[in-house]
């Protein structure tokens, strides 16, 4: 028997089948998915998961089916899907920090559904593991439904699945750890990639005195500066000595959204 945290490549396209929603989950025909780096990761081996497993998380669909009990949701309603399943009832689901959830962070790890279920499956029965509740790489997913989140049915679904990783990857961390709990006057933003515009965005409605946006790329320093950045700074070797000049000594708050140690 293979071992469990291995042979992540060569990824394959395949057709699986796919077991109604039980109690509390529902059936959800894909709209639109991204790709993201956290996939990536999974097929090169640097985040071990259980496999084999159908990946995507960054998505939003509509539901079209239902499965028992009083979820709140009815066929039709627009969703987008979150990559850590709230349960609702843990310490920091409590302490409304539900992306901190223990039994989704324990299910995502198991490759399930938040009740420990598997809903995919290979010609012959294997199971094929769920990546962070979703594998939204597909034309239909089955999920909890504590990982879909109503939307309005006006938004486009391809800017909805943004807000499944990227945005709520980069907003929270300015709004959860940072310019939401800290009165910072003055905010950097390290890298200006999908999550490092969410963490601009979110720094921007934060009304700070001076917004930096420091990345490598040109095209990107113009994105920011559009959306309202008050300082561009090209990461080069003088990119320390701008800041602090243009802070009186240093930022009261930065977040580093590129995620490299090389960087």
């Amino acid at each position: 028997m293979p071992a469990p945290f291995a042979e992540t490549e060569p990824l394959e396209r395949v057709e699986l089948e796919l077991s109604p929603p039980g109690e509390g989950e529902l059936l959800i025909r894909i709209r639109a998915a991204g790709l993201c780096h956290s996939d990536l990761s999974v097929i090169t081996g640097q985040r071990p998961r259980v496999m084999p497993m159908a990946l995507g998380h960054e998505a939003a669909g509509e539901v079209v089916a239902t499965g028992p009990g009083d979820h709140g949701f009815v066929e039709g309603d627009h969703v987008v899907l979150a990559f850590v399943p709230a349960c609702g009832e843990c310490r920091f689901c409590v302490e409304e920090r539900p992306a901190l959830c223990v039994p989704g962070g324990e299910a995502n790890v198991e490759g399930t559904l938040l009740g420990g279920g598997i809903r995919l499956f290979e010609g012959g029965g294997t199971e094929v593991h769920h990546h962070l509740g979703v594998s939204a790489l597909a034309d239909h997913a089955v999920v909890s439904a504590r990982s879909a989140v109503k939307v309005p049915d006006d938004l486009p679904f391809d800017i909805a699945a943004l807000f499944g990783c990227a945005v709520l990857t980069g907003a929270g961390a300015v709004l959860n750890t940072g310019a939401g709990a800290l009165p910072a006057r003055s905010i950097a933003i390290f890298g200006l990639g999908g999550v490092g515009l969410a963490a601009l965005l979110a720094a921007k409605s934060q009304d700070p005195e001076t917004l930096i946006a420091v990345d490598t790329v040109q095209s990107k320093l113009d994105l920011a500066d559009e959306l309202g950045a008050d300082l561009v700074v090209h990461a080069g070797p003088d990119a320390v000595g701008q800041i602090r000049e243009a802070t009186g000594g240093g930022v009261d708050l930065a977040v580093e959204t590129v995620g490299n140690e090389n960087v």
